[in-house]
């Protein structure tokens, strides 16, 4: 993978999976902001793979 690849990946789950999450509408609502991205980070498959591209991102950087 190359770093223009990461990004793009990156950006495709977001806008596809992240932008209209109803899930992340009512936690919201029910546990604020900060629960609601405790959600993303933890439980969500989408923020799994997110975790995982951001590390592939950090090798770049490293170089």
């Amino acid at each position: 993978m190359d770093k223009v690849s990461v990004v793009n990946d990156i950006d495709e789950l977001t806008d596809t999976f992240c932008t209209d999450c109803l899930v992340i509408c009512e936690l919201r609502k029910t546990r604020g902001k900060t629960g609601a991205h405790r959600f993303c980070i933890e439980s969500c498959s989408v923020g799994e793979q997110l975790q995982f591209l951001g590390q592939e991102l950090l090798k770049f950087c490293e170089k």
